[in-house]
C-alpha cells in the first residue's frame, strides 16, 4: 500500500474554491479508481487556511493510474492556483 499526506496551504479567500474543485476530484476518483483506498480533505483546526489531503492506494499500479487520469491532469492545475506557497507531500509505504 502506498500513502500521501499533502499540505495545502491556501490564499486568503481561496478555501471554498479549493474546497469545491477537492470535491469534484474525490467524486471522480471515489468512481472511477477501485485502487484509491482513501482520497480525502482535511482542514486543519489550528491553521483555517491550511489543509491536508489524506491518500491510499492499494500499489504503485493504482497510485500511478490516478497521476494519469484525464480528470486528474485537469483538477491539479486548479488546485495549485489556490495555494499560497507549494505543496508539500510526503510519501508513505503501508507496513504490514
Amino acid at each position: 500500500m502506498i500513502g500521501i499526506i499533502a499540505t495545502l496551504k491556501v490564499q486568503e479567500g481561496k478555501n471554498a474554491e479549493l474546497e469545491a474543485v477537492f470535491h469534484d476530484l474525490a467524486a471522480k476518483v471515489k468512481a472511477s479508481e477501485p485502487g484509491a483506498l482513501v482520497y480525502d480533505l482535511f482542514k486543519c483546526r489550528s491553521e483555517p487556511n491550511t489543509y491536508k489531503v489524506m491518500e491510499a492506494y492499494r500499489d504503485q499500479a493504482a497510485f500511478e493510474h490516478h497521476a494519469s487520469t484525464d480528470y486528474f491532469k485537469a483538477g491539479f492545475p486548479r488546485l495549485k492556483a489556490c495555494l499560497d506557497g507549494a505543496l508539500g507531500v510526503e510519501m508513505l509505504d503501508g507496513v504490514a
